[in-house]
């Protein structure tokens, strides 16, 4: 009877050791993957998603809030003076017609955007982007017809690119300012596109490519034959009549 103690001692021993080391081995199997993700995570992007939305007396205020509010101002900088230039060098009614809705809509827009900006502390550019000045030296370049085209499909471009932006902002925003100035912004957009079509100088084929492509530095308007391009009567107004043109908008004040 003696001899068999010993025995099961070391079998009670030996089977406790391998449930212990089996537990050790299952601890460190979960806590191994979990420590080496703490060793790779990027600390700034654990704290993306709380610094992305601000809250604001008016709603969440996103990432994408605030450049839209940004991309509004920065249209008007170089929409506005494209309008001038249309208004001046415009070759038929149809493109100084187009010119006089870019200056109206945009002055209207421009002082919506700023008072936005102010309420919600966004700073505002004072100028255009490089590609934007591009376009205008592009249009400051050409004259006649040549003018007219590359007007109607310079700005006609821009404007298809923007629009779908304005419908992904209004969508998904959850603040009421941001929300406002979708509105008005889809309003003078449409009425922008379709003034500029109304020119007869956009082609539909080349500019779906272009939207479907990546955006060119100066994208070239196609060739339209000045015979071929048959200005219609303009009716945005009917439907998507424009606020009037505002003067002395507020001055931009930079948030914290």
């Amino acid at each position: 009877m003696r001899s068999r103690h010993p025995v099961n001692g070391r079998g009670i021993f030996s089977g406790t050791g391998l449930v212990v080391t089996a537990l050790a081995a299952t601890v460190v199997a979960l806590l191994v993957p979990l420590w080496s993700y703490a060793d790779r995570q990027d600390p700034a992007s654990a704290n993306v998603l709380s610094t992305q939305t601000v809250t604001t007396p008016y709603g969440p205020l996103s990432a994408q809030d605030r450049d839209f509010v940004t991309k509004v101002r920065l249209a008007g900088l170089w929409e506005l003076p494209a309008g001038e230039l249309a208004q001046r060098k415009g070759t038929t009614p149809a493109v100084r017609t187009a010119g006089l809705h870019l200056v109206d809509g945009h002055t209207s827009l421009d002082a919506h955007v700023r008072t936005v900006a102010t309420q919600l502390g966004v700073s505002l550019p004072n100028e255009p982007n490089a590609q934007q000045r591009q376009w205008l030296a592009t249009l400051n370049r050409a004259g006649g017809q040549d003018f007219d085209r590359r007007f109607a499909g310079l700005l006609r471009l821009a404007h298809g690119r923007v629009f779908s932006l304005v419908a992904q902002v209004r969508a998904g925003t959850q603040n009421s300012l941001v929300r406002d100035l979708a509105d008005d912004a889809n309003a003078t957009v449409l009425d922008h596109i379709k003034v500029l079509e109304a020119t007869g100088y956009v082609d539909f084929s080349a500019l779906a490519e272009d939207l479907a492509a990546s955006a060119s530095p100066v994208p070239t308007p196609p060739e339209v034959d000045p015979g071929a391009a048959v200005p219609v009567t303009p009716s945005p107004s009917e439907t998507f009549a424009l606020p009037p043109a505002t003067a002395g908008a507020p001055p931009v004040t930079s948030g914290p």
